[in-house]
């Protein structure tokens, strides 16, 4: 975030405009859907409103111009070499989809930092011109799983799998699911469900790169679709969507996915849908309980009491 270097709070000049520099500048990286939850969270604890279509407004918008590894060949001392996040900020700017007029640490603007700014490698970091996509690395997906959104890092899912239709494989743990797949009981075209694993159901919402991986080291990750109320790490690639807001914990929809029901997914159009009816859903919710994954006691227990959904920045009420 860009702030002023002197004793004001940031609380009070953390503005809608500098989340949006923010928010475009991880776009054009490629991002981690981890940042969505941070910026969501910086965003609160400064008083600024923003809500998760901004994030879909703003990635439509901002064309995707580095893909550093796990996506592509290149890594952060390769971008940084090319002129790193200042580089990057001068070709934003090219097209005005950043506000250049911002204060920053330095004392100087947006657009003093890089206006001596060259980017000298485009193949690590591409000319605006020559973006990899048209759209930002990161997708928000709505629908009856995730009324509240969920988050999918679309430019490391393969072009294959940006709109997957299949059947509902339901873990309850991180832990189930890795076993599953390492059983070999995940099949092409699965859609790996985990839940219970949100900022409440946690909780904590611990970073889950193991199913990730196992579905790459299975070499399933351009075959299988994973959704979840947890997270990713930056490394995760695949159509592994996260942060599904209401959480199960949280009495949200995943929490009422059956084993072989057919979930769709449409990246392209924002939606990911169980093929279940209004009703049908209405009564699995009478006949269903929530299921805590164990008795909590001291602080966690008043967390996971107080804490919110991913769509929040999973901050305390």
């Amino acid at each position: 975030m860009h702030l002023v270097e002197n004793n004001i709070c940031p609380r009070d000049i953390l503005t809608e405009k500098a989340f949006k520099n923010a928010m475009a500048s991880d776009m054009a990286l490629g991002c981690s859907t981890n940042s969505i939850l941070h910026l969501l969270a910086i965003a609160h604890e400064a008083g600024v409103k923003i809500e998760l279509e901004t994030i879909n407004e703003i990635s439509e918008r901002t064309p995707n111009l580095c893909h550093l590894a796990p996506v592509g060949n290149y890594h952060i001392e390769d971008l940084n070499d090319a002129g790193g996040i200042q580089a990057l900020l001068k070709e934003l700017s090219k097209k005005d989809l950043i506000d250049t007029s911002l204060p920053t640490v330095t004392g100087e603007t947006v657009f003093e930092n890089i206006k001596n700014v060259k980017n000298k490698n485009t193949d690590v970091l591409r000319d605006i011109e020559n973006p990899h996509s048209i759209t930002g690395g990161i997708a928000i997906l709505y629908g009856n799983i995730a009324e509240n959104g969920s988050v999918v890092k679309r430019s490391a899912v393969d072009e294959t799998m940006l709109k997957h239709e299949g059947p509902a494989r339901v873990f309850d743990s991180e832990e189930d699911a890795i076993k599953s797949i390492y059983s070999r009981e995940i099949k092409e075209g699965d859609i790996v469900v985990i839940r219970y694993e949100g900022p409440k159901g946690g909780p904590g919402m611990r970073e889950m790169l193991a199913p990730t991986s196992a579905l790459a080291g299975m070499k399933l990750d351009k075959s299988v679709a994973l959704i979840t109320d947890g997270r990713f790490s930056g490394a995760s690639r695949g159509a592994s969507i996260g942060h599904v807001s209401p959480e199960a914990a949280a009495g949200g929809n995943i929490a009422y996915i059956k084993e072989n029901d057919i979930i769709s997914i449409d990246i392209p159009n924002k939606k990911i849908e169980l093929k279940v009816t209004n009703e049908e859903l209405a009564k699995r919710k009478s006949e269903m309980s929530l299921k805590p994954k164990k008795e909590l006691t001291g602080w966690l227990k008043r967390y996971s009491k107080l804490v919110t959904s991913a769509n929040t920045g999973a901050v305390l009420e």
